[in-house]
C-alpha cells in the first residue's frame, strides 16, 4: 500500500486517471489500521451511508443555486464517498474499486446500444427513454426481481421513492387516466385527514397525512413535475423570503421574537412584491 511519504500524495499533476488513483491511495492510507486516521478506521457502511446521501444533496443544492464555483468541490466530496465505500468493501473481500468502475462502464455501454452498438440513433428522446426502461426491466429480470416494484431503493428520499413507485405502477396501467381524478383524490384525502383529527390517534393520523402526501406526488407526476425538486425550490423560496423578513425587522431594530404574525405576514407579502424567490 502507498504510504504518506510516497510522491503520489504530493503530486497534483496528471490527468483524471492519475488523480483518481491518488484519491484511492489516500483513502487506503486513511483506513490503514496502523498508520491511518482513527475516525476513518472506525467507520462502516452504515455509518458512512448518511454522509453519502448528504453529499449527493449538496451536489443538487449547488446546481440549484447555480453555484458553479462550488460544484467541483461538491462532486469531489461525492466521489470520495464512492471511494470510501469501495475501500471498505475491498477490506471485507466483497469487491474493489475496479469492480465499481468496471460495472458502471459495462452498464452504460449495454444501456446505450444506439451509441455503442448497432442500433440507429435516429429516434426521439422519448423513444430512447422507453428503450432504456426496457433494458432496465430485462436487467431486473436477470436479478430475479419479479414484482413490478422490486428494486426501487428503500433509501431514496420519500418523495423520490413515491414518484418511482408510481411510475413503475403506471407502466402496467395502474394509474388515474387524467389529472382531474388525481385532484379529486387530493380533496378526498384532505377531507379524510380533517375528519380524522379528532377521532384518530397519532399513528392513524400520520397514515392519513402520508396518504395525502402520496397523492400530491402523483399530482406532480401527472403535471410532469419532480416533487423533490419542487419542494426543494419551495424550501429555498421560504428561506429567502423569511431572510427578507429578518432583514427588514433588523432595520427596525427588532428580532422576529419581538414581532408578531401580522407584521411578519405583511413583510412576507412585501417580499413577494419585491420578487424574492
Amino acid at each position: 500500500m502507498a504510504k504518506s511519504t510516497d510522491p503520489i500524495f504530493f503530486d497534483d499533476t496528471g490527468g483524471a486517471g492519475a488523480q483518481f488513483e491518488r484519491l484511492v491511495a489516500i483513502m487506503a492510507q486513511l483506513r490503514d489500521r496502523e498508520a491511518g486516521c482513527p475516525w476513518d478506521i472506525e467507520q462502516d457502511f452504515a455509518s458512512i451511508a448518511p454522509y453519502t446521501i448528504e453529499e449527493a444533496h449538496e451536489v443538487a443544492d449547488a446546481i440549484a443555486r447555480e453555484a458553479w464555483g462550488e460544484l467541483a468541490g461538491e462532486l469531489g466530496d461525492l466521489a470520495l464517498q464512492v471511494v470510501f465505500h469501495a475501500q471498505m468493501a475491498a477490506e471485507a473481500g466483497h469487491f474493489a474499486i475496479e469492480d465499481v468502475i468496471g460495472a458502471i462502464n459495462a452498464k452504460m455501454i449495454a444501456r446505450h446500444p444506439h451509441v455503442f452498438g448497432a442500433e440507429s440513433r435516429d429516434k426521439s428522446s422519448a423513444q430512447q427513454t422507453e428503450d432504456w426502461e426496457k433494458i432496465k426491466a430485462a436487467e431486473r429480470a436477470g436479478r430475479a426481481e419479479k414484482g413490478v416494484l422490486d428494486g426501487v431503493a428503500l433509501g431514496l428520499p420519500a418523495l423520490t421513492r413515491a414518484l418511482k413507485l408510481q411510475n413503475r405502477a403506471a407502466r402496467v396501467g395502474f394509474d388515474w387516466p387524467s389529472t382531474a381524478e388525481v385532484l379529486d383524490k387530493i380533496v378526498e384525502e384532505a377531507r379524510e385527514l380533517e375528519e380524522a383529527r379528532e377521532r384518530l390517534g397519532p399513528e392513524e393520523l400520520a397514515e392519513e397525512y402520508g396518504d395525502l402526501l402520496f397523492v400530491m406526488v402523483n399530482l406532480g407526476r401527472h403535471l410532469g413535475l419532480d416533487p423533490e425538486a419542487a419542494l426543494r425550490a419551495a424550501n429555498r423560496k421560504f428561506t429567502n423570503r423569511f431572510s427578507y423578513i429578518e432583514r427588514e425587522l433588523e432595520a427596525r431594530g427588532k428580532h422576529p421574537r419581538e414581532s408578531d404574525l401580522a407584521e411578519m405576514d405583511a413583510l412576507w407579502e412585501a417580499a413577494k412584491r419585491a420578487g424574492v424567490k
